[in-house]
């Protein structure tokens, strides 16, 4: 639920197009913190012969230097940096890949109501494909969008701008969805007429509200979808 004092309703009566984050906001964080933050190190300790730890100790910073760049985001980059098939790595834990709950009562409603529903993503197109193989997910989207396709990362301006341009956007009747503070502040900067904070992006880690947004834990509290 949202803290005290933050209004959750959405206002579905001026809204036309729906713009999704994917993971963590659709799909269950849990994979991909696992995959970084446990998997793929245990794979790099394994090929050169370290504990896991110290292959955290080594991973980390080099992640975390590029956080919220467009790098940060590309299966092709970290392939090159660590030598691993990251792709590959990611089918060996995509069991784990799950849709959160009340996401597909919400993309229905959101469907038969003919609103446009847009993927936007900064993950890597090599991601999309298998998230969207595991989940069936993709026939509810009018278009899926990846920042790779604009060379430029969500928390950019100028990715708004590319966005803007090739889906023909009003930002005043369109809703973003995302659990990134950095992008949702570079969303609200840009004009998106609405803007939802997603508090519980992982299965695994506890609410944690998202000051100056609405917020809400499942897609269950902006039920029911209203048409325009």
């Amino acid at each position: 639920m949202a803290p005290a004092g933050v209004e959750n309703k959405v206002d579905w009566s001026n809204i036309d197009t729906i713009l999704l984050d994917m993971d963590g906001t659709l799909l269950d964080l849990n994979f991909d913190l696992h995959f970084w933050m446990e998997y793929m190190p245990l794979v790099f300790a394994n090929k050169h012969n370290i504990t896991h730890q110290q292959s955290k100790d080594k991973i980390y910073p080099i992640l975390r230097a590029e956080e919220g760049k467009l790098h940060w985001y590309c299966l092709d980059y970290w392939q090159k940096i660590f030598e691993l098939d990251i792709a590959k790595l990611k089918e060996d834990v995509s069991h784990l890949i799950q849709v959160h709950p009340f996401v597909l009562d919400f993309l229905e409603q959101a469907r038969q109501h003919k609103k446009r529903i847009y993927l936007v993503t900064n993950a890597h197109r090599k991601t999309i494909q298998l998230k969207m193989r595991i989940t069936n997910l993709e026939s509810y989207f009018d278009k899926i969008i990846s920042s790779h396709d604009y060379d430029i990362a969500k928390e950019d301006q100028g990715f708004w701008h590319k966005l803007d341009k090739s889906i023909n956007l009003d930002k005043d009747k369109s809703i973003f969805f995302d659990d990134s503070l950095t992008v949702l502040k570079s969303a609200k900067r840009y004009g998106i007429g609405t803007v939802v904070a997603i508090s519980k992006p992982s299965s695994k880690i506890a609410t944690k509200s998202v000051k100056g947004f609405i917020n809400i834990e499942t897609f269950e509290h902006t039920l029911p979808v209203e048409p325009h």
